[in-house]
């Protein structure tokens, strides 16, 4: 082979050659810096979901989706790893991932970001009534979800003597007694008069607490605040308001901070659930 001389020009053809091979790489340098990222968001995905099966409070499997989560990303982020693995897929594929991705990503922060806003709902003062939705009650007592929205229904009640509590749940097939039953009983314990607790023991959702509350009071007059945990307050208002409360707000409970980023992704899905049936 012909050994180029100091001051030669190198041929068009051999100069396209090596720019392209150069912008190339330069495009994927990223993408095994972004594998091992998912890889370790995956890891911490499937290490929660065994903190909330062996350490923390739970009413159902949702847990499970944080296990299965997890291997998804440990999956993506295997592949992605892989140096020319992303370099390797069409130009049709990479965009159509690309778009799905972002797409979807932004669906989840807006939605948890509308769920976000309603965190500190305080309720309005003076109302009517005060609906306090149901969640799992246990066998010996309210779970930790409901006992947090009991009593911050306390909290009101003390503040407005004129306002009278419906407590809205029925019994699940793992439940010894109806919701709004465990629920009048905590509240007697905690000194709220009898006269002031109504019960509506037939409901099993979000929709059916309300729906079936509102033959209790007028939806169209009465004042009303629904009473719920802080990561729950925007889709039960939005519920109420479809069901046709006219003067409605919402009282934030507190949620327990191991639990939240389970109650957070859980509630995604009840939102987008709950929008597609036209609930909200």
């Amino acid at each position: 082979m012909r050994r180029r001389r100091k001051n030669e020009l190198i041929p068009l053809a051999r100069t396209r050659r090596v720019i392209y091979v150069s912008e190339r790489r330069r495009r994927g340098k990223y993408m095994p810096l972004l594998g091992k990222a998912l890889a370790v968001l995956g890891a911490v995905c499937l290490l929660y979901c065994l903190a909330i099966l062996f350490f923390i409070a739970h009413g159902t499997r949702f847990y499970l989706v944080w296990g299965v989560l997890g291997l998804c990303l440990m999956g993506a982020g295997a592949l992605l790893a892989r140096t020319g693995f992303w370099e390797g897929l069409p130009g049709w594929a990479r965009w159509s991932v690309g778009i799905l991705a972002a797409a979807g990503l932004f669906l989840f922060l807006l939605v948890e970001g509308c769920i976000l806003s309603r965190f500190g709902a305080g309720g309005e003062p003076g109302a009517d009534y005060c609906i306090v939705l149901g969640a799992q009650m246990k066998e010996n007592g309210p779970s930790d979800v409901l006992r947090r929205r009991l009593d911050a229904a306390v909290s009101y009640l003390e503040e407005n003597p004129g306002t009278k509590v419906i407590v809205s749940g029925g019994r699940g097939a793992d439940e010894s007694a109806s919701e709004a039953q465990g629920m009048r009983e905590y509240l007697l314990e905690k000194g709220i008069a009898g006269e002031r607790i109504l019960t509506e023991d037939a409901s099993a959702n979000t929709r059916q607490n309300l729906e079936y509350s509102a033959g209790l009071l007028d939806r169209e007059k009465d004042s009303v605040v629904v009473v719920t945990n802080n990561f729950h307050v925007y889709r039960a208002l939005g519920i109420a308001r479809r069901l046709g409360y006219e003067n409605v707000s919402g009282l934030a409970g507190s949620t327990a901070l191991s639990s939240l980023p389970n109650n957070l992704l859980r509630e995604f899905f009840g939102v987008l659930k709950d929008a597609l049936a036209g609930n909200l």
